[in-house]
């Protein structure tokens, strides 16, 4: 009893907020690569499930570019940060490599930013389930020409070679095809 014999109010439970899935994914379109910020990780594929709980837990689970991936705490922090910025206060991040992430899983619009950026996009690695060690031609991001040459394997990141443009003379990244 509260002072003067009148009774306390109590105090609802806070609730869990009532979240839809699409509105996660809406929010996750917002977290950029952390290596390529012209593309998001939904555009990049990354992005494999979202679930929400009856107890209004949201569960995202991902899948990096490359399992050694180094900015894979960047990216588990911004999708939480995301995920938090829509009121929710129980968040799990999960990363898997199962199934491994390929480049067929960029969107066309990426692929498209991606070459408006300087980044030559990845030829579609198709139905196969191997990996290809030969380079698959490769475009100018700038000029369009094919007339171009690697001038090595493996870029500032693992998933890009380096080219030089023989035809307007640029040197670029490229995509490799997994």
């Amino acid at each position: 009893m509260a002072e003067g014999g009148r009774q306390k109010a109590e105090r609802p439970a806070p609730s869990a907020i009532s979240i839809q899935p699409s509105a996660v994914w809406d929010a996750l379109t917002s977290v950029p690569d952390p290596e390529i910020p012209v593309v998001s990780i939904t555009d990049m594929g990354m992005v494999r499930d979202v679930t929400v709980g009856d107890d209004g837990r949201v569960t995202v689970t991902f899948t990096p570019t490359f399992s050694g991936c180094p900015a894979l705490h960047v990216i588990r922090d911004s999708i939480e940060q995301a995920v938090r910025g829509l009121g929710v206060t129980d968040v799990e991040v999960r990363s898997t490599l199962t199934p491994p992430w390929t480049t067929d899983w960029i969107n066309d619009d990426a692929r498209e930013r991606l070459r408006q950026y300087g980044i030559a996009p990845p030829a579609p690695t198709g139905e196969g389930q191997l990996i290809q060690l030969d380079a698959e031609p490769t475009r100018c991001p700038r000029c369009g020409s094919l007339n171009v040459r690697m001038t090595a394997s493996f870029g500032p990141t693992l998933c890009k070679r380096m080219y030089v443009c023989d035809t307007c003379r640029e040197p670029f990244e490229g995509f490799k095809s997994v």
